[in-house]
């Protein structure tokens, strides 16, 4: 299952450099993952100091 970031996102991109695969990006208004992509570390949720990725 991939991660999703939710809306609590506030665009700092602590999670965009965390991930291993690199699969995050800035999207229009909030961070996103490819969910293709991702491995499921959990590495985005450890650092994101909102808590926006969530695990589906």
């Amino acid at each position: 299952m991939a991660y999703k970031i939710t809306d609590e996102c506030i665009s700092c991109g602590a999670c965009e450099a965390e991930c291993p695969v690199s699969c995050i990006s800035a999207g229009d208004d909030v961070y996103v993952i490819d969910a293709d992509s991702c491995i499921d570390c959990g590495n985005c949720a450890n650092v994101c100091p909102v808590g926006a990725p969530q695990g589906e």
